[in-house]
């Protein structure tokens, strides 16, 4: 069974940074993609972020987020800097079923519970 548990959200200020952590088990960080995706009120959950194959990340972040691999914690971490208030939302980790990084939503059948990240103006 594939656990992913997101930690490190929590409130900042614009203009502020904040560091996501995925943690799985060591099949899962050495098998499938993993991204990051978040649900802000009322809004579709949107992809941010992957790291597998190759790294990508979407144009609203580029710039201003990065994602690595901690290889040595097996975790994926989503470093968050200049956040806006528009970044508020949940941020989620999934794992996609191939090391193929992709965008869509559907292609990532496991997921984790979220964590809240507010940004406040």
């Amino acid at each position: 069974q594939v656990q992913l548990v997101e930690s490190g959200g929590g409130l900042v200020q614009t203009g502020g940074s904040l560091r996501l952590s995925c943690a799985t088990s060591a099949h899962t960080f050495g098998t499938y993609a993993i991204a990051w995706f978040r649900q802000a009120p009322g809004k579709e959950r949107e992809f941010v972020a992957a790291s597998g194959g190759n790294t990508y990340l979407s144009d609203s972040v580029k710039g201003r987020f990065t994602i690595s691999r901690d290889y040595a914690k097996n975790t994926v971490n989503l470093q968050m800097n200049r956040l806006k208030p528009e970044d508020t939302a949940v941020y989620y980790c999934a794992a996609s079923s191939s090391w193929m990084v992709t965008t869509l939503r559907r292609e990532y059948a496991y997921w984790g519970q979220g964590t809240q990240v507010t940004v406040s103006s």
